[in-house]
């Protein structure tokens, strides 16, 4: 179970190996983002679900990139079969992730938050997400104002989030058809979290690498805490939590 006291946890692509002053680099055994083995790690590590990023190929498979080109490859320009990744110390070529993927693996066993990269055929997420719902919960996130409004053509009851990094944009949460705003950390304060959930919405942010500002964050009554480092995540609010009983 979720603990009421703490924001949703979940890692951002799973999780990123971010470089910082006393870490080790290269780390070659760290899982690459947006992956299966990264997901495995943020849940492994006390994450309650992960945000991961969808894009669409040339024969309309929806693959988790977040980039528009992969190595050399355009992904809208590629079919699916000729995206592969290097996987492991003999890097030997994997089919690169979908989102079918991740709802057969993880739909009983993780929050998903699906954002979806550009417009297309929104109606295979819908398809998709429909044949294998999410037990423990889900949000179909963008930036794109227009796939929001499409997506809730298509399905009525999806939940939807919208995500903000740009301050020009970050009062348009007001007009689209969501539930969750899900905004950059630094547009965050606490009169934004007052009146996000004046509206009856949930607000979730990103990426939130540092402690300190998980807590305040947390205290300002943000709904989920999406961060590069799912070990912190967890350590953090399990030692919070600790310390109030």
């Amino acid at each position: 179970m979720i603990s009421p006291s703490r924001p949703l946890l979940l890692g951002h692509r799973g999780a990123r190996l971010v470089r910082r002053l006393g870490v080790r680099w290269p780390r070659p055994n760290f899982p690459a983002e947006n992956t299966l083995a990264a997901f495995d790690y943020a849940l492994a590590h006390g994450c309650d679900g992960f945000e991961f990023d969808v894009r669409f190929t040339r024969d309309r498979r929806h693959v988790l990139c977040h980039d528009p080109r992969y190595g050399r490859r355009e992904v809208a320009l590629t079919d699916y079969a000729g995206l592969e990744r290097r996987h492991g110390f003999e890097r030997r070529r994997v089919p690169m992730p979908c989102l079918e993927d991740v709802l057969a693996r993880y739909c009983g066993t993780a929050y998903l938050d699906v954002e979806l990269k550009v417009s297309g055929p929104e109606e295979a997420i819908v398809a998709a997400l429909k044949a294998h719902p999410p037990a423990r919960g889900f949000v179909v996130s963008s930036f794109l104002p227009a796939v929001v409004q499409r997506l809730r053509r298509l399905d009525p009851c999806l939940p939807l989030g919208f995500v903000c990094k740009r301050p020009e944009d970050a009062k348009l949460w007001r007009e689209l058809p969501i539930s969750i705003y899900i905004p950059h950390h630094s547009l965050v304060t606490k009169a934004l979290v007052e009146q996000v959930h004046g509206a009856g919405l949930k607000i979730f942010t990103w990426t939130v690498n540092g402690r300190t500002e998980m807590l305040q964050l947390a205290e300002w009554g943000v709904d989920g805490l999406i961060s590069d480092s799912p070990k912190l995540l967890h350590r953090t609010f399990d030692r919070h939590s600790q310390r109030e009983r």
